[in-house]
């Protein structure tokens, strides 16, 4: 595969599937006007053909990414999404140790670029399992270790950037999120783990077809590895 080539995770006549890498816009955005590459443009070049998103991951986030190959399959797989018939499985590193399992149901506020006063909020649900817990010998002042919890995070709804301000909610935020979280944290775990990265990476989605549904997986890269062996 070329250097340059987006790795394919499914390919079949109405719909691509890739592992999107951390740091790769989904398509162009107005929020980072200055970053001309994008997922879209590339995987388009690569395949030769016009493709319409399905959905989006943030560029921070990696891992299971959908476009549509046609304007027939992209109406189709969109309702799908829109009405909640596609399942989405994440792995996450939060801050803290949350409960062993729960389920976050707060209503977000539409585009969470703006202040949530004033805007229409909209019905938001995140079930989560916790998978490890590391206590990490580094302080925050108060302290002198430092407590992270790796989960399994599935959202019910599609809000944007609805993991991240689910467990900022709940106070666990995830690692590495400039936004939500905390500056000092993410700075003191990428010292620890050696990675600089929002730790959000979308395992496997699950569309509903005719028949046993159809799941594609994309597996956490090797910055995860560390975390996964002492995962349940």
């Amino acid at each position: 595969m070329n250097s340059r080539e987006l790795p394919l995770l499914h390919l079949d006549p109405d719909l691509v599937a890739i592992d999107k890498p951390a740091g790769l816009l989904v398509h162009p955005s107005a929020l980072d006007a200055h970053e001309d590459r994008n997922a879209l443009h590339l995987l388009r070049d690569q395949l030769g053909e016009r493709l319409w998103p399905l959905h989006r991951l943030d560029k921070g986030t990696s891992g299971v990414l959908l476009f549509g190959r046609n304007v027939e399959a992209a109406r189709r797989w969109g309702s799908a999404f829109e009405q909640g018939l596609v399942r989405k499985r994440y792995l996450a590193l939060v801050r803290g140790w949350p409960p062993d399992a729960g389920e976050i149901d707060q209503p977000l506020a539409r585009d969470p670029e703006l202040p949530s006063s004033g805007q229409p909020h909209l019905a938001a649900v995140t079930r989560y399992r916790r998978l490890a817990c590391f206590e990490w010998p580094f302080g925050d002042g108060r302290h002198p270790t430092s407590r992270y919890a790796l989960v399994e995070a599935e959202p019910l709804t599609g809000r944007r950037h609805q993991i991240r301000r689910h467990f900022k909610h709940i106070a666990h935020p995830l690692v590495g999120d400039a936004t939500h979280g905390k500056g000092a944290h993410n700075r003191a775990v990428a010292r620890w783990l050696g990675v600089q990265r929002l730790w959000l990476h979308a395992s496997w989605v699950e569309l509903p077809q005719d028949g046993p549904p159809l799941r594609i997986d994309a597996p956490p890269g090797p910055e995860w590895n560390p975390l996964l062996q002492h995962a349940r």
